[in-house]
């Protein structure tokens, strides 16, 4: 099997870490990695955020029912959607959701867990005053990143044919 195949069946999202710190260039090659992400355009709508400061991510904790993954992962990425570089709202989500991808498929490669936190998204605003964001943007997510602490649930998928059609919806592929 080919080994990109092989870290996209192996990816499991991990909540629990060591507190060893991630190595600058290890976090670099994660970044790295996520933009060179496909972009209408070749706009690159992101930026990130790196956030190691125990203090920060206290504040940041607050923000959200999973404060406890929050607190103790060693490496935070906010990932924002650029809205100036933007030039359709769907393109460029997808994007970005490309882009994290990139980066947790990274992680799973370096030997890191990575959790993709979606629930922060409903205290927006109070992240980008922590993070001192200007208005033009938009929070995406936050991943948590750490050398894993656990092994990861093998989660459950859906049978190809329950979700695959061949030529128009509901055909048999």
């Amino acid at each position: 099997m080919p080994e990109v195949i092989e870290t996209i069946l192996s990816r499991r999202s991990i909540r629990k870490y060591t507190e060893e710190e991630i190595a600058d260039e290890d976090t670099r090659t994660i970044l790295d990695a996520a933009r060179w992400a496909p972009s209408g355009l070749n706009n690159q709508p992101w930026k990130f955020i790196v956030i190691k400061d125990k203090g920060t991510m206290k504040e940041l904790a607050g923000c959200t029912h999973y404060s406890q993954i929050v607190q103790a992962a060693p490496l935070l990425i906010a990932v924002y959607l650029d809205t100036e570089t933007m030039y359709n709202k769907t393109k460029d989500t997808q994007a970005i959701g490309a882009a994290i991808q990139n980066m947790l498929l990274a992680c799973c490669d370096l030997g890191l867990g990575a959790v993709w936190l979606g629930e922060i998204l409903n205290q927006s605003d109070k992240v980008n005053l922590i993070l001192n964001c200007p208005e033009s943007l938009e929070l995406m997510a936050i991943l948590a990143i750490g050398k894993p602490d656990e092994n990861g649930k093998s989660p459950s998928r859906k049978e190809l044919e329950s979700i695959v059609f061949g030529e128009k919806y509901g055909n048999k592929f």
